[in-house]
């Protein structure tokens, strides 16, 4: 079972993590949602599209203009209460590699942090413990936040997620975070390249296998778009086929811009796996 918030998911029901950004920089929609109105309006059509989480994030995860700890949580902590107010029953995430930020955001009603700089502020997981919030332990390959990978090797790239994310895991575990409420990520790109994010994809099965929830962030990233020779826009189909490839390998969690087209791809997965009906079935029976 996994518990997040006041939400608990079976151990088959795919969990769809909608990516709301405050920030007026992100490399998707550049800046959609940095002000509060459309970004609410975000909120609201992911959840009404099938989304079980809430993704904030106060930093773009590139390269660009610094951001403190203080703007961060300006960007973020904010929002976290209001979501929080209009959507009692959704899970609320915050994407942020700070303890600074986490606590703030935690006190304003977040109920899952999610760490996608794979562990670089050990007091991060102290947070989550303290306030029994999820969290989200991801591989980053040793890269400081917002620094793009270069020339990266490997001797076995998904040893290291494993190792890592696993680790970092037990460690949040026996500092008192829910066991129930944490989850690893490969994490596709970041600290990567296009081959180690491949592979990663395809070896996913063996982080299923570990018993701990897999979080895969996979949405209109450069991986997708190498392999295709795509610009971002056009990265839709191949983050979609990934999508289902990682659902077949037992990915629990999809962290999207798309909620509605992954919604269908994860529904139709899940049936064909025996996991879930179909919504309608009167062919061949009329």
């Amino acid at each position: 079972m996994l518990r997040l918030g006041r939400r608990e998911f079976a151990p088959h029901e795919p969990v769809i993590m909608a990516i709301v950004n405050r920030t007026p920089d992100s490399f998707y929609d550049q800046g959609a949602t940095f002000r509060d109105e459309p970004a609410l309006a975000r909120v609201e059509q992911a959840v009404a599209d099938g989304a079980a989480i809430i993704d904030i994030g106060g930093v773009k995860a590139g390269p660009g203009d610094e951001v403190s700890a203080e703007e961060e949580a300006r960007r973020t902590v904010g929002f976290v209460a209001e979501v929080r107010r209009r959507f009692p029953d959704v899970v609320i995430s915050v994407d942020t590699w700070r303890h600074e930020v986490g606590e703030a955001v935690c006190e304003a009603g977040a109920d899952l942090l999610n760490d996608a700089w794979g562990g670089v502020d050990p007091k991060l997981a102290e947070v989550a413990a303290r306030y029994g919030a999820g969290l989200v332990c991801t591989h980053a390959g040793g890269a400081e936040p917002r620094t793009r990978p270069h020339r990266v090797v490997y001797d076995d790239v998904m040893a290291d997620i494993l190792d890592v994310t696993v680790g970092l895991a037990e460690r949040a575990v026996a500092l008192g975070v829910p066991r129930e409420s944490v989850l690893i990520d490969p994490g596709h790109d970041f600290g990567k390249n296009t081959r180690h994010s491949l592979e990663a994809t395809r070896r996913l099965g063996e982080m299923a296998e570990t018993g701990w929830p897999v979080l895969v962030s996979l949405s209109n990233k450069d991986f997708v778009g190498e392999t295709l020779d795509r610009p971002v826009k056009e990265r839709v189909l191949g983050t979609l086929a990934t999508t289902a490839v990682s659902a077949w390998l037992g990915a629990r969690v999809y962290r999207v811009h798309e909620v509605a087209e992954t919604r269908q791809v994860l529904d139709m997965v899940a049936t064909i796996a025996g996991h879930r009906e179909p919504a309608v079935a009167r062919r061949g029976l009329a």
